[in-house]
């Protein structure tokens, strides 16, 4: 499988979908700031990719008024709640295996209150999983749940390197793929589904983003909005081109396609979630990310 226009390239935290991470938790970081959430390793770890834009934005040396809108720390918000509160319900529920895909700067197996005995495995590329572990190593941070890595791309057989980490198919796990579809082809996308579906014992979880295809003249739009986006990043020193990393064009929806493979989901849009917040930033929306869906469901059970 590949990512975008990026699919060659070994990882690096400046560039590609690297760069996404990195921007994702510089945003983080300013909505922690802001006492939205509670990322307390955003900041760091964006200082140690040593992006120097970014590292400003993380840090409030600089204002976000001009290089960030005010919906992406808004989504920020919503989604950082959706996922904390998929993983909590989920170990809520008795189940002790997680897994997180494409983890990328994700803190979650540091900084969620992760019931004794949880195992939270996360899957990236290597150069990810080392570049992340000594970093908080370095800052002192200590793992909340038996936290274990799976070094592998994507693209390659992950489930074994899942599996020489210790992950037991036999036992519920509660799944995210958070912020990923996009940046995978359609056949891709659905055979990352397909092989969670297989991994999966009845009972476990899932998690992720069902994006609604595109009506005539979105695509264009959504084009046009990223190489919007790109440029105001890059006239602030950070260059990276958001159009090629993501795939466009018809493809299932993720929603109704687990559900073919036998999951019981629900779910809320982005346009939902910001108005029980108050929240009003999506009302220029000519990208259609309102639209987007957060799934989550379980597994031959109804959803709780």
């Amino acid at each position: 499988m590949t990512f975008g226009e990026y699919g060659g390239d070994s990882w690096d935290a400046a560039s590609g979908v690297g760069a996404t991470a990195t921007m994702s938790a510089a945003v983080r970081a300013i909505a922690t700031r802001a006492d939205l959430i509670d990322d307390p390793f955003a900041e760091p770890l964006v200082r140690a990719v040593g992006i120097d834009h970014l590292t400003r934005l993380a840090t409030g040396e600089v204002s976000h008024d001009d290089s960030v809108d005010r919906i992406w720390i808004d989504m920020a918000e919503v989604r950082a709640d959706f996922y904390d509160g998929f993983f909590l319900d989920s170990t809520s529920a008795g189940i002790t295996q997680a897994v997180i895909l494409a983890a990328g700067l994700d803190s979650r197996a540091y900084r969620l209150p992760w019931p004794p005995g949880t195992v939270v495995y996360e899957v990236d590329q290597p150069q990810v999983i080392g570049f992340k572990t000594r970093t908080l190593v370095e800052l002192g941070a200590t793992p909340t749940a038996d936290r274990r890595t799976a070094g592998a791309d994507l693209r390659d057989d992950w489930p074994a390197a899942l599996r020489i980490a210790g992950f037991d198919p036999a036992r519920p796990t509660a799944w995210s793929a958070e912020g990923l579809l996009s940046y995978l082809p359609p056949e891709a996308q659905d055979h990352l589904l397909d092989t969670v579906t297989a991994l999966s014992a009845p009972g476990s979880r899932v998690a992720t983003e069902s994006r609604p295809n595109p009506r005539p003249g979105d695509e264009a739009e959504t084009r046009q909005g990223l190489r919007r986006i790109s440029d105001r990043w890059r006239t602030q020193g950070f260059d990276t081109d958001m159009e090629k990393l993501r795939h466009f064009g018809e493809r299932n929806e993720a929603g109704p396609y687990l559900r073919r493979l036998g999951w019981e989901l629900d779910g809320a849009t982005i346009r939902d979630l910001f108005t029980a917040r108050g929240l009003q930033s999506l009302q220029d929306d000519t990208m259609r990310l309102g639209d987007l869906r957060y799934v989550s469901g379980v597994l031959g059970g109804s959803v709780a």
